[in-house]
């Protein structure tokens, strides 16, 4: 059985959606990130990066990174449809993950979320914060301008949805506004089933 650790409310609710929506059978497993859970030598001994998300699979071997993890899924269940399938298709959806991940989850909002890691002085932490916030709010106007305004990234869900869709979630939590495409696209996502179930299971209210 895969094995997954996940900490609710990161980067790893999109792997956890993607995980459900493909109805796969996998044993849960909390990492606590402010106590420290992926520093201790049985998390290191699987994902020496000490990152999340981690998927282990049925045999044995661990997956790391969200881009990798998505699309190992997506490759292995073709049949949900989760990639469009064509090299021009599948190359886009992974220029969207790499932009959500990388700049605006790995540039924005780590200034925002962790920003003691970018300045070992505290009287710069809200200049990092708010260069953080210029980073999300600068990301999510070229996001908005790329999203169709009825419906999701590449027209169907994909793996891209679910990266984007964690961002988006993190902008609500700390009361940022979405531009209006973006806003459309989160919305779309919150009337998954899956999306609903995942948010529930993770400790989340949804209204």
């Amino acid at each position: 059985m895969m094995k997954f650790y996940f900490t609710p409310g990161s980067c790893s609710t999109g792997i956890h959606i993607l995980l459900e929506e493909l109805d796969l059978v996998f044993e849960a497993h909390l990492v606590n990130l402010l106590s420290g859970t992926q520093q201790t030598p049985e998390y290191l001994a699987i994902n020496p990066k000490a990152t999340i998300p981690t998927l282990v699979r049925d045999d044995g071997t661990a997956l790391t990174e969200f881009q990798a993890i998505a699309y190992w899924l997506a490759r292995s269940y073709p049949k949900a449809k989760l990639l469009p399938g064509d090299p021009d298709g599948d190359a886009k959806v992974i220029e969207w993950m790499d932009y959500v991940v990388g700049t605006i989850h790995g540039q924005g909002f780590t200034r925002i979320f962790t920003t003691e890691k970018f300045t070992p002085n505290p009287a710069d932490y809200e200049a990092v914060k708010a260069q953080g916030m210029e980073i999300v709010t600068r990301s999510f106007a070229i996001v908005n301008a790329k999203l169709s305004s009825s419906g999701y990234v590449m027209g169907n869900f994909c793996i891209a949805d679910a990266a984007l869709f964690y961002v988006e979630f993190w902008a609500d939590k700390i009361g940022l506004t979405l531009p209006d495409n973006c806003l459309k696209h989160y919305q779309l996502m919150l009337t998954r089933p899956v999306v609903k179930r995942v948010l529930i299971e993770e400790g989340y209210r949804v209204g």
